[in-house]
């Protein structure tokens, strides 16, 4: 089953430096319909304002990661991490027992990026931070940019503790990638820009496609400079 989300039905908040756009309920915006996907509990679209951000505040027992679409974001924690991710790049936040952060932009443009949330396998882990770039140019598929399954940590993944993945690509227009899923996981796509199509149904940037029980995914990109986020998660 792969079911298409326009962006226009995700759930808003927007207050004077937040512009967040909910895929699965999330805060003020409830659909019961709409709780998560698998493991995968938050996919947020946010956009945060110059000279802005999220003032310090407490997480535990959640997998956090941050891509970066546009701009940049300054993490800091009570752990004495402190760091910059830029567009295209990817962050992950193991809140374990316990963290307290900020995530601030302090350029001169808008941030934009994906706040994604994973439920641990484990809870109670020592919390930690890291951050990785990925690959600039198209082509190559999929790259794996943070995961929890056997083998992950060793092909260069940020760790995670949940038994997810998360992945990125540039693609060209025409360019097709092919990427397997196993039974009893899902998966959960969005382009950041370029429309696609996943197993032949067309999206456009920043909808959500959610998949299940489909062996093999099919992504396709209509345009030039496309570039996509899936996360592969237990059901």
């Amino acid at each position: 089953m792969i079911e298409r989300r326009p962006f226009a039905t995700l759930g808003q908040f927007r207050n004077g430096w937040l512009d967040a756009h909910h895929h699965f309920s999330f805060g003020g915006y409830h659909d019961p319909a709409r709780m998560g996907w698998g493991a995968l509990r938050v996919w947020n679209d946010d956009q945060v304002a110059p000279g802005t951000g999220f003032d310090p505040h407490p997480h535990r027992d959640m997998e956090i990661v941050t891509f970066i679409r546009q701009g940049a974001i300054t993490h800091r924690d009570n752990l004495g991490n402190e760091g910059i991710t830029r567009a295209g790049d990817v962050q992950v936040m193991h809140a374990g027992t316990g963290i307290i952060h900020a995530e601030m932009n302090l350029e001169a443009e808008p941030t934009r990026l994906f706040q994604i949330w994973i439920l641990p396998d484990r809870q109670g882990v020592a919390p930690g931070w890291a951050t990785r770039e990925l690959p600039r140019s198209p082509g190559g598929g999929l790259s794996l940019l943070a995961g929890g399954r056997a083998g992950d940590e060793a092909a260069g993944a940020l760790p995670l503790y949940a038994d997810a993945a998360v992945f990125a690509a540039r693609m060209g227009a025409g360019e097709r990638i092919e990427q397997p899923v196993a039974p009893g996981r899902a998966a959960y796509l969005v382009a950041t820009h370029g429309g696609i199509r996943v197993n032949g149904v067309a999206a456009e940037p920043r909808d959500g496609v959610a998949i299940v029980g489909e062996r093999i995914i099919v992504i396709e990109a209509e345009q030039a400079d496309t570039e996509i986020v899936l996360v592969d998660v237990r059901e």
